[in-house]
């Protein structure tokens, strides 16, 4: 058991100043109802307007805080709309210096369709775990410097970076998983034209699939899975892929589950976990009262979650299950915001899940991963994050 969480809360840019105090109020709603101590919250600045007051979109001081916190809630972040000389600057993107620097390699994305939310497809619940470090994206994929750079003014060169520590540890997070849902990994990758990155991806992924005998395991080039998802969506459980493959997919089953405005998603760890949703900041409808908060509400519930299998904590586990819960009856009655083709606002669609959290009671160890047809909503970050 802990003596209560103590969590950071950054808002970012665009609709991130609307959505996260949103999630930020329903988590303390549900640990409260569960029987939870209270979080200890701490507000720190990221963002344009954090670059603005402090010349750092994250600001260094942040680092010492959140070494100190369990976990913590981060908005949206607007970085293309920066300043030039932002953009010619050192500071990198916050999300990516927060992923890098605390080694949060697991990237759960969950999509599911809902009976009355207007969708492409129907009967859908999986969750793509994405490797949060490596692969294809060369902002990242470096300890120091950046993998991308040019030898002469007219050539551009990108490094793709992938290790089997990195693998392992991604299959281990995906196979854990699936135990947990319908026992079923796909595994995604190119190894048809880049056979020796991906082929070491695919063996270390094997690898792991043999310690899970249990699991039935296929795999899939990136572009046929692309087409599978949009034509037998309903035929996977858990895809695993490195990180550009993970965070295309993810959005592309987030729309047609509904919308990436209920995408929600965990950045995971072996020692911290971030809650920060799968959309954009929507700078569009910013500041307009409809932004829809369910994707950042429930990777608050998958933060809990993470955190109460971490701690051995009942009470936390139970507030994670009572907000996902929370969302599918509110959706159930057609409460969605115009995103979704409804007429909900924010702030009527907040105080419709705070009146869907359960009364008071005793705590219990349940958990929002498992998924399933007819399961609970969502995923989770799995076991071993925890050791």
């Amino acid at each position: 058991m802990t003596d209560g969480l103590r969590l950071a809360c950054m808002l970012g840019d665009g609709i991130g100043p609307e959505i996260v105090p949103v999630a930020r109020r329903i988590a303390d709603e549900a640990l409260t109802r569960s029987g939870a101590d209270p979080v200890d919250w701490v507000d720190l600045p990221m963002g344009a307007a954090a670059l603005a007051e402090f010349g750092y979109a994250l600001p260094p001081a942040n680092i010492a805080v959140l070494d100190g916190c369990d976990g913590w809630l981060a908005g949206p972040h607007d970085s293309e709309s920066y300043p030039e000389s932002w953009h010619a600057g050192p500071e990198g993107v916050p999300g990516v210096i927060l992923r890098g620097h605390y080694e949060l390699y697991a990237n759960i994305r969950p999509s599911k369709s809902h009976p009355t939310v207007p969708s492409l497809v129907k009967d859908v619940d999986l969750v793509i775990v994405r490797e949060n470090t490596e692969g294809f994206y060369p902002d990242r994929n470096m300890f120091s410097g950046n993998g991308e750079f040019m030898p002469t003014p007219d050539v551009a060169l990108c490094v793709g970076k992938f290790s089997r520590t990195a693998a392992r540890r991604i299959a281990r997070s995906a196979f854990e998983l699936a135990e947990l849902r319908r026992r079923h990994v796909t595994i995604v990758h190119k190894s048809n034209v880049i056979p020796v990155c991906f082929g070491l991806f695919l063996e270390e992924c094997r690898a792991v699939a043999r310690e899970h005998p249990d699991v039935q395991v296929d795999d899939f080039l990136f572009d046929a899975m692309a087409a599978h998802l949009v034509r037998r969506p309903q035929a996977f459980d858990v895809i695993v892929t490195e990180n550009l493959f993970g965070d295309t997919l993810s959005d592309l089953a987030s729309e047609l589950t509904g919308s990436l405005g209920m995408a929600a998603s965990i950045n995971a760890g072996a020692k911290y976990a971030m809650a920060q949703a799968a959309h954009g900041s929507a700078p569009d409808i910013a500041g307009q009262g409809i932004a829809n908060p369910l994707g950042m509400v429930m990777s608050v519930a998958m933060l809990l979650q993470w955190l109460g299998e971490r701690n051995a904590d009942p009470a936390v586990a139970a507030a994670a299950t009572s907000i996902a819960a929370a969302v599918d009856a509110v959706i159930s009655t057609g409460a969605l915001t115009p995103d979704l083709g409804g007429t909900a606002t924010t702030a009527s669609l907040t105080d419709a899940l705070i009146h869907g959290l359960p009364a008071r009671r005793a705590a219990q160890a349940s958990g929002v991963h498992s998924g399933g047809s007819g399961g609970d909503h969502g995923g989770h970050a799995g076991p071993g994050f925890a050791d």
